[in-house]
């Protein structure tokens, strides 16, 4: 009976230590790693000619983390994302002399976005990071309804602090980002400010 008992105790303990190391392992991060994800992009452009409110789009890309430390790392990335606003319908807030008369004065926006970030991790777990870091964005495609001329209404580049918080697990991450536009994206004239701000949720898997 005590031999049993001794046993079975035995087996335990070397069975609490094997967890033990596996989730040791778990938490060990390699210098670098590789990911894909996606999700939904809420944006909105700011500035007297838009109407107020996000619009709800989509954001896919590719990420490499270069993990320097227990605390530290950097994490560079390449992301598409479509962005999307609506004019005023107020004649005093439109530049009347670029649009036609139709009702619908709506913008969208395909971005190719390369942000930067640092990796800061939370607690002696791996697996929740703070990210902080510049943002530039190159327009891809521009699409503007109602349009008179055929000219660029919005600036090329577009320059942007990002703030978020990244949950890694063994394969998937998630998490959501805030993205404020640093650059005035108005390709018409000095009259009126447009700045790009919005939120970014994603779910992705990381190799």
């Amino acid at each position: 009976m005590r031999l049993t008992l001794l046993s079975i105790l035995l087996f335990s303990t070397i069975l609490s230590f094997g967890q033990k190391e596996k989730f040791r392992q778990l938490d060990q991060e390699p210098f670098f790693r590789i990911g894909a994800k996606g999700g939904v992009n809420i944006n909105k452009i700011e500035g007297q000619a838009y109407k107020t409110g996000f619009n709800y789009n989509y954001s896919l890309g590719g990420f490499m983390q270069f993990n320097f430390s227990n605390r530290f790392g950097l994490q560079p990335e390449v992301n598409f994302t479509q962005s999307s606003s609506e004019f005023s319908t107020s004649t005093t807030d439109v530049y009347d002399d670029l649009f036609r008369d139709g009702s619908q004065k709506s913008a969208k926006l395909n971005y190719l976005k390369i942000p930067l970030l640092l990796n800061i991790n939370v607690g002696e777990s791996k697996h929740v990071k703070i990210q902080l870091g510049p943002q530039f964005g190159a327009v891809v495609k521009e699409t503007v309804d109602s349009l008179k001329a055929k000219k660029d209404i919005f600036k090329k580049a577009d320059w942007s602090a990002v703030g978020g918080l990244w949950l890694q697990l063994p394969f998937i991450n998630l998490g959501g980002r805030y993205e404020l536009g640093l650059t005035n994206i108005n390709a018409i004239d000095s009259r009126d400010r447009w700045r790009s701000q919005g939120f970014t949720f994603f779910v992705g898997f990381t190799f």
